[in-house]
């Protein structure tokens, strides 16, 4: 693996989030995950009962729309729900919900709804886990067969997903990553390759999530080949993403015009972690002086200091850092207003750092099926509370044709009417 893509996030120096950047996300998603147990429970029961035929051939176990809407106090907040209904032509049936029964109206341990929610739905048994949390132990209705289909209707709204249209969709900046959770998976050197893209109004997207085998090229250019094949024709303007080179080597033979920008969270810590640990903070500050600068001219004035300062006694750390000279200072051509967005790969590794905090947890093999449809399916709920990029103006001049200096529009450039 490269040097550029060992970053590890479990250094204390940048908190994680805790369970309150998570509570909205989960409050959303528990409605979601909650509405399809009793959808999957009642599927069940319709199942069971399909050869059953009323006088007239009609089948008699039926359903019969949904009860009021109702809620139930969490951990999270209140989880709002509406349990179906389930008709008996012949009257002899009477239909309850195991996991909503009429008098449930509070969680029985709600304090365990954080840590299992989602991240503990990758097994059956571990499923079961979920939703007795939710409900509480005494509650029945979590079969094999309940679990079973409801994770089966994530996996196939992920499929849909993975094969939609894109012909309609153009994409201005993407970011890209490797995602790995500590759980064992059915195959150690599987990883998660996720591409979240920014539209022409700065809304961001989740556009691509599929299996890869360790961040290679060929992984890669199957996704993004794949994008391409189903429209996604329009080469976005700019690619974020850390020193992983399947990415950096796939992007030209798909998107050639596709320029590249460097993440500066993962190459400040390789950096770092080729000095010694007393030069770390001082080190860090003075990258800090390289990115954060107002132009091009001083931000390459910092670094030709920063390599003056150490080359001598550690070289291989100024190497690190020349190598991708060029590639860290693109975002200089584009508006400065999106700088912060364009200097790291933070709009995925802030998505996933709890999920991997999490998954940490889990114990036992994981099938990579269970595992792809649960981030999916937290990654989805999660896209809904991403904040968009400001000035989304500028976004359309750089579709235009339009350029940037030091984050500034070029006027002598003329914008494509």
């Amino acid at each position: 693996m490269e040097e550029d893509n060992l970053v590890d996030y479990r250094n204390p120096g940048v908190p994680l989030p805790v369970a309150d950047a998570l509570t909205e996300v989960l409050r959303r998603g528990a409605r979601e995950l909650l509405q399809q147990a009793v959808e999957a429970e009642v599927a069940v029961v319709l199942e069971q009962h399909a050869a059953l035929q009323d006088e007239r051939g009609r089948q008699r176990v039926v359903r019969n729309g949904y009860l009021p809407e109702r809620t139930i106090q969490t951990g999270i907040g209140e989880v709002p729900v509406r349990a179906p209904r389930v008709r008996d032509r012949a009257g002899e049936l009477k239909f309850s919900s195991s996991l909503l029964p009429p008098y449930l109206r509070r969680s029985r341990s709600v304090e365990e709804m954080l840590p299992w929610l989602y991240l503990k739905g990758l097994s059956s048994s571990d499923f079961s886990g979920a939703l007795t949390a939710l409900l509480g132990p005494a509650a029945p209705g979590l079969s094999a067969a309940t679990i079973s289909r409801l994770k089966e209707v994530w996996r196939l709204e992920y499929e849909q997903w993975r094969k939609r249209n894109l012909q309609d969709k153009e994409y201005v900046y993407i970011w890209a990553d490797g995602i790995y959770f500590g759980v064992r998976l059915e195959e150690a050197r599987q990883c998660i390759l996720v591409l979240i893209g920014a539209t022409k109004d700065g809304r961001k997207e989740l556009l691509a999530m599929i299996d890869g085998y360790r961040e290679s090229e060929a992984s890669w250019y199957e996704l993004l080949l794949d994008l391409k094949e189903r429209g996604l024709s329009v080469e976005p303007k700019l690619a974020i993403g850390d020193g992983s080179l399947g990415f950096w080597k796939a992007l030209p033979k798909v998107y050639s015009s596709t320029r590249s920008q460097r993440c500066w969270k993962h190459k400040t810590a390789n950096v770092l972690n080729k000095l010694p640990q007393g030069l770390q903070p001082k080190a860090k500050a003075e990258l800090q002086e390289i990115w954060m600068a107002e132009d091009r001219a001083a931000a390459e004035q910092a670094c030709d200091h920063f390599l003056l300062t150490y080359e001598l006694k550690y070289p291989k750390a100024c190497e690190c850092l020349a190598k991708d000279r060029e590639a860290l200072l693109t975002f200089y051509d584009f508006p400065a207003v999106h700088w912060q967005h364009l200097r790291t790969t933070n709009p995925i590794e802030s998505t996933f750092a709890t999920v991997r905090l999490r998954t940490n947890k889990t114990r036992g093999c994981v099938a990579r099926g269970g595992m792809l449809a649960m981030v999916f399916k937290l990654t989805k709920v999660a896209e809904q509370k991403w904040y968009k990029l400001k000035g989304a103006d500028l976004l359309t001049q750089l579709i235009q044709g339009a350029s940037f200096k030091d984050g500034i529009l070029d006027n002598t450039h003329k914008v494509a009417a």
